[in-house]
């Protein structure tokens, strides 16, 4: 089993930067045999089916449309934690982050929110104007 835990939300003005982290714990896995993702849901709104970013066990990440140029995901398995490095936000970034583990191996199936495992509890994310 995996738990995971994220950490570093919290409230920004636009245009300004925030660093999330997820980190596992558990037993019964290795953590850089997993491949990791986070995902967002905003007030009032269904959970996104797509993640926000993704980054495949072996290092190669994918980004959506939405964040692609402000965002960085990466991770350090030494530390079994996942980031999530968020610049230039906008009031349309406020939502609550997840972060989230799958032991696929496929890359492309990984955008999917279905072939994730393991979900942490979240993490708020809220961006004024």
């Amino acid at each position: 089993q995996v738990q995971l835990v994220e950490s570093g939300g919290g409230s920004v003005q636009a245009g300004g930067s925030l660093r999330l982290a997820c980190t596992a714990s558990g037993s019964g896995y290795t953590y850089s045999m997993l491949s990791m993702a986070w995902f967002r849901q905003a007030q009032g709104k269904e959970h996104e089916g797509v993640a926000l970013a993704f980054i495949h066990r072996d290092g190669r990440t994918m980004y959506g449309d939405s964040v692609k140029g402000r965002f960085t995901i990466s991770r350090d398995n030494s530390k079994n934690t996942l980031f999530l490095q968020m610049n230039s936000l906008k009031p349309e970034d406020t939502a609550i982050y997840y972060c989230a583990a799958a032991e696929s191996e496929r890359f492309w199936s990984l955008i999917s929110r279905t072939e994730y495992k393991y979900w942490g509890q979240g993490t708020q994310v809220t961006v004024s104007s």
